[in-house]
């Protein structure tokens, strides 16, 4: 089986070269080595560099373990270990891509699966797994030269998307990662009034998540994903509304074992003013009810959980209120 890049796309093989986009290629060596220097040579062609395998022919097999030149008298564990060290070299562009035909992952590959997924690196593969209960995202799917000319055409792969009816699976998958630390992004949502007379309202929202406290709108920074980008993401997917980013309220980090927490995680919370000009919220489903209130009230009347309450007492003296 060949593959071929069905378009000419120099300007953009220099442009996806010159932003270093690389990937690992998984696949059994065994079975497959061949299929995985055909698609090597595709990645290759289109200004993709592929950090592992290195071009290279099987020395050797043993246990059904395929060597690779210069590997012949290495204990397995060690080879393995380091193309797994591959991945750390990868970089924010970077992806595993991995060379399935007939949705065939295998013993090694599925070690070497488990490893990315944890490691939060983008995978991709050639065909649905069919021997393994993976969770893979709805656009994970794709042939070594669709993925080329994607990557051509965008100049960065593409993104995770979550299918509908995949929600919960999605989120099981995702509280797999183990970061050192998740940064979140916190919202005071502030209503400009037309007026110059009125005063200002921020939006806090009730939810679950706090114990049917209020809270303020936020959530984790995703991989790939600038804060700027995520504030206004969260804000736009928890109440509809559009704004814009202005001033730094608060930066504050805790490790807890409880509740929102992950346990023995550092959290880092940035919380920023975010302006908006409409006052028409339509929540997901992550909150119960929201209210339109001034900062003192807000205070002085709500059960707020502890971190909002603290950014809003700090929002007071950076921000007075008219």
């Amino acid at each position: 089986m060949a593959f071929r890049i069905s378009f000419s796309y120099s300007e953009h093989m220099e442009k996806v070269a010159k932003l270093g986009i690389k990937c690992v290629l998984h696949g059994s060596f065994r079975k497959h080595f061949d299929l995985i220097q055909q698609t090597r040579q595709v990645f290759t062609d289109a200004g993709i560099e592929v950090i592992a395998p290195k071009l290279s022919d099987i020395a050797g097999e043993k246990d059904g373990f395929a060597y690779l030149e210069g590997e012949e008298n290495a204990d397995p564990r060690l080879i393995e270990l380091l193309y797994l060290h591959n991945l750390k070299d990868l970089g924010q562009n970077g992806f595993s891509y991995f060379v399935n035909p007939e949705g065939y992952i295998g013993k090694s590959v599925s070690y070497e699966l488990g490893i990315a997924q944890l490691s939060n690196i983008r995978c991709f593969f050639m065909e649905n797994p069919n021997d393994h209960p993976a969770y893979v995202h709805k656009n994970s799917v794709w042939k070594p030269e669709k993925l080329a000319e994607y990557i051509l055409d965008k100049g960065v792969p593409p993104d995770p998307l979550i299918k509908r009816n995949e929600k919960a699976l999605h989120k099981l998958w995702e509280d797999l990662m183990v970061p050192g630390s998740i940064v979140a992004a916190g919202a005071m949502i502030q209503y400009e009034p037309r007026k110059t007379t009125d005063k200002k309202e921020i939006l806090l929202v009730k939810t679950h998540k706090w114990g049917d406290r209020y809270s303020m709108v936020g959530g984790k920074v995703r991989r790939n994903e600038l804060f700027k980008d995520a504030l206004l993401r969260e804000v736009k997917e928890e109440t509809g509304l559009s704004g814009k980013v202005d001033r730094h309220v608060c930066t504050f980090d805790q490790i807890k074992n409880s509740g929102y927490y992950r346990s023995g995680i550092q959290h880092i919370f940035i919380d920023n003013v975010v302006k908006v000009d409409s006052r028409r919220v339509t929540l997901n489903e992550e909150a119960q009810d929201y209210i339109w209130i001034t900062a003192e009230e807000a205070l002085a009347s709500l059960h707020i959980e502890p971190n909002a309450r603290h950014t809003i007492e700090l929002y007071i003296n950076l921000m007075p209120q008219r």
